[in-house]
């Protein structure tokens, strides 16, 4: 839910106020702790929590550290609450949150984006349910829980909430985005491709014809960031990651017809070196990120808003014009890239969690408008409200100091239109550029519907066994069809994908998924 512009400011004066308020008896904020009492012997101990975060390595040296920098201490300033944040690789996430728990070390809250993983860690008993306490504790988050109904189916499993989040903002529901080089097309007299066989053939004229000009053979079709498997998956509506419905039958991503052309697609860009080959072993993605910046790259696949890349690219080579490219058509017919579903960070409750009432207190905190200025920064240093909208002073500046901060905000509801991206922008001529082009890359990223045939995967316990030792096997076989050579083509592939997923037990786990899909699903 996005902040109405002509009360923005009203409003985010009266938080400040509301928060000079819970704050005034020494930062102890709205936990209880009035001070001291028997002559001033004893005093209440402030809440204490515990909360993951996505490490994107974002944040300088000279910033701090995720443990340690400006946004958290505002954070523990402003909320009265002693917020501990544990870092978690964001390509890795998952891994390190099981090595977290396994050794009792979790924190009291984490999040992840994946409905389906927190079916699991449930399953686990590794959290729990949170009813009672947003119940016995909680005021702003309890409400905002009835003004969003559209959330609950989200956040429930077996009829009981395991899960707390908000409502994505249209600039989080857009998430993969493609972008081009315009000046490259216009070189080589080329037009944007608009079908997947196109699409190859610009990439090949970009690694083959010199499109940068400097005589050399150093240029490549395309660069990519950790979304590239996804965004070819999606746009032959084969994502791994989901199930689809195949003439009213379940059917994994990777298990459908359609997933042999993603890997036939894979392999032919690596075999041709329209991609760097590399990008196997380049696990955090920086070296493709610098192809790109340096402008080696034709196509960025990457996401719909790319404004450090965009900034560095313009700065590396200003003459470069980049601008988001639509997903193109496959013979199975067009599909919008990856969107996600409309319930954001999903946060859940530590089984071993000390204090719920911090928990809950610093959802409460979160969702009092408070995420504002956790994610926008310092009113009068990062940010001036320009018609209820943050226009950013100084964008090298943000680029350091708050490019990392929205990660804190765990119940975000900025929602931006596309127009706002101007007003929003500081005024250098490169992000006035740039905010042109962003509003122009989330309307092409929400253009064409991504399909999702169910609203979420289903969730049971032998599917997350099954799914755990098949995850491992499925990485190994598709680099195998990849990078292996004529020995080892598309077709190959998917067939060992499926004779894997039988081996481990894939046959009950389908059935079961589509019982799960009659009951929770099918004509609801």
């Amino acid at each position: 839910m996005m902040l109405k512009r002509k009360n923005m400011a009203l409003i985010l004066v009266a938080a400040l106020f509301t928060i000079a308020a819970c704050s005034s008896d020494g930062g102890t904020g709205s936990s209880g702790d009035t001070g001291k009492k028997d002559g001033g012997t004893d005093k209440k101990k402030k809440l204490e929590v515990s909360v993951s975060i996505l490490d994107r390595g974002q944040v300088a040296s000279d910033e701090g550290t995720y443990e340690s920098n400006r946004t958290t201490k505002y954070i523990n300033e402003k909320s009265g609450i002693n917020v501990k944040w544990v870092p978690v690789v964001r390509t890795e996430s998952t891994k390190k949150l099981n090595t977290l728990i396994a050794a009792g070390e979790a924190p009291d809250l984490m999040w992840e984006f994946g409905r389906d993983y927190m079916s699991t860690l449930k399953d686990q008993g590794a959290i729990q349910p949170i009813d009672d306490y947003i119940e016995k504790y909680s005021t702003s988050y309890k409400s905002y829980l009835k003004a969003h109904p559209e959330l609950k189916p989200y956040t429930q499993f077996d009829g009981k909430t395991y899960i707390a989040t908000s409502a994505r903002g249209i600039d989080a529901i857009a998430n993969h985005g493609m972008w081009i080089r315009q000046d490259w097309l216009d070189k080589l007299g080329l037009k944007a491709p608009t079908t997947m066989d196109e699409l190859l053939t610009v990439m090949r004229a970009f690694k083959e014809k010199d499109p940068d000009g400097n005589g050399k053979n150093d240029t490549l079709g395309a660069a990519f960031n950790f979304n590239y498997t996804g965004i070819i998956q999606a746009m032959y509506a084969a994502h791994s990651g989901l199930w689809y419905l195949e003439n009213d039958k379940m059917v994994k991503g990777n298990f459908t017809d359609r997933y042999m052309d993603v890997l036939a697609l894979l392999k032919t860009a690596f075999d041709e070196g329209l991609v760097d080959k590399e990008y196997i072993t380049d696990k955090n993605y920086q070296k493709e990120r610098q192809l790109f910046v340096t402008g080696k790259a034709g196509v960025y696949m990457a996401s719909w808003n790319i404004s450090p890349e965009y900034r560095e690219l313009k700065q590396n080579v200003p003459d470069s014009k980049l601008v988001p490219l639509e997903p193109v058509s496959t013979k199975y017919g067009k599909f919008g890239l990856f969107q996600e579903p409309p319930a954001n960070k999903l946060i859940v409750f530590n089984k071993n969690m000390k204090d719920p009432e911090a928990a809950v207190k610093l959802l409460d905190w979160m969702v009092e408008k408070n995420w504002f200025d956790v994610r926008f920064g310092q009113e009068g240093v990062h940010y001036k409200l320009v018609n209820g909208v943050p226009q950013a002073i100084d964008a090298d500046k943000n680029k350091k100091e708050t490019i990392y901060a929205p990660e804190y905000a765990v119940l975000d509801q900025w929602s931006p239109k596309p127009e706002d991206f101007p007003i929003m922008a500081a005024q250098d001529a490169i992000s006035q550029d740039y905010a042109k082009v962003q509003g122009e890359s989330l309307k092409v990223a929400m253009k064409n519907k991504f399909r999702r045939d169910i609203p979420f995967n289903p969730t049971f316990p032998e599917l997350s066994e099954t799914a755990t030792s098949f995850t491992p096997l499925a990485e190994e076989i598709e680099t195998k069809v990849i990078t292996g050579g004529s020995q080892y083509n598309a077709q190959w592939g998917i067939e060992q994908l499926r004779k894997e997923w039988k081996r481990l037990g894939g046959d009950n786990v389908d059935k079961l998924a589509q019982q799960w899909y009659e009951k929770n699903v099918k004509g609801k």
